[in-house]
């Protein structure tokens, strides 16, 4: 194998994802470039990030085991990440997680926000997925309630007590002397975050967090009918709050890929379908593939069908966003004019020239033929 990840995480070959897991977080800890100021910290960081993306998906890992290796693996599983509270985004992974993590890990201070935040993600589907509708799993990754202490934060044998700094307030209460007398000024207290709780014995599992950095595999139902852009929020699914606090929302906005045959506009469906001037001058029945999996669309195609017309069936375009109906199917038709034709072919459109009174050229010449042929 070019890249041993058991060996990376320490584990053995036989261990349980829960074990994967535990070691993954001692090793980040250590490795974090955020805490470990060795050369190679960022280097070492990132490859374990990328065992830890092979080992812990049940797919990957048994490719791995297979193959010794894994196509198109990296340290945050190529999936994009956005802050929605940036308004211009950013992209991160389980590394910029870690940062968050290892920022907030003194669970007292002020300025760490309480609340998760929302984050985003975005979900490229097939215009054949979007009409018919279809389940997705989507990894990312996103600081999680803690397992351990059940995202409260509080240790074995612990408990919430009364902050000794502020007496329970949540504020403290500064006074300086001056010129002009004595100044007072009122702060939130650093060593609770304005709780006016901590915690005795923290986890040390999320060091009083109640949340730790994890890879989350989620399946979501993508209804049929989506638009391209369109948002799906998932409650709770964002990034998880300090000491049990509302977690954020995860926003997955879905993007819609180029079909190769089909046009959409909202619900309706154009595709181009070629005939022969026969069809277009009699009149025929064709039979198109429609946008869902082994549909055939009957269209009638009316007599003297001109080049580049518009045919409409009605109700088997898109079917609409969570309805039971759909849209139009338009068929624009192009006539095809054979290039070479037979004796006998060329007989009949000449009697059926005659019979329309229209005006046809003398007989091509071979070396016109050729020149027809190489055009």
């Amino acid at each position: 194998m070019a890249t041993d990840y058991y060996r990376i995480l320490d584990v053995s070959k036989d261990a349980n994802d829960a074990e994967i897991k535990k070691a993954f977080y001692k090793k980040a800890r250590e490795l974090h470039p955020d805490v470990n100021k060795a050369a190679d910290a960022e280097e070492r960081f990132k490859e374990l990030n990328e065992a830890y993306d092979v080992l812990s998906d049940t797919a990957k890992r048994t490719q791995y085991d297979r193959y010794g290796k894994v196509s198109g693996v990296g340290g945050s599983g190529g999936y994009q990440y956005v802050d929605f509270d940036d308004l211009f985004g950013s992209g991160f992974g389980m590394g910029d997680i870690f940062s968050q993590f290892f920022g907030g890990a003194a669970y007292g201070r002020a300025n760490i926000r309480q609340e998760g935040r929302d984050m985003g993600i975005g979900l490229k589907l097939t215009l054949e997925e979007v009409a018919a509708g279809v389940k997705k799993e989507i990894v990312y990754d996103r600081l999680a309630p803690c397992e351990s202490c059940g995202g409260t934060g509080v240790g074995q044998g612990g408990k919430t007590v009364e902050c000794r700094n502020c007496n329970g307030s949540g504020r403290v209460i500064t006074i300086q002397r001056t010129f002009l007398g004595d100044m007072q000024t009122q702060s939130i207290c650093q060593e609770c975050g304005g709780t006016g709780k901590t915690i005795d014995l923290p986890c040390q599992e999320c060091e009083g967090q109640g949340r730790l950095p994890d890879r989350q595999h989620i399946t979501i139902d993508v209804p049929h009918g989506i638009r391209d852009g369109q948002q799906l929020r998932l409650s709770g699914y964002g990034e998880a709050g300090i000491h049990g606090a509302s977690a954020g929302n995860l926003i997955v906005t879905v993007r819609i890929e180029p079909h190769r045959e089909f046009k959409r506009d909202g619900d309706h469906l154009h595709i181009r379908k070629q005939i022969s001037i026969t069809q277009a001058a009699l009149g025929a029945q064709i039979l198109v593939d429609g946008i869902l999996r082994g549909e055939q669309v009957e269209v009638d195609i009316p007599e003297g069908c001109q080049n580049d017309q518009t045919v409409r069936v009605r109700g088997k375009g898109l079917p609409r966003f969570k309805k039971d109906t759909r849209g139009d199917f338009y068929i624009h038709v192009e006539v095809v004019i054979p290039r070479n034709i037979n004796k006998r072919q060329r007989e009949l459109l000449e009697e059926l020239a005659l019979e329309l009174g229209g005006e046809i050229g003398g007989k091509r010449t071979p070396i016109q033929k050729i020149k027809d042929a190489l055009s």
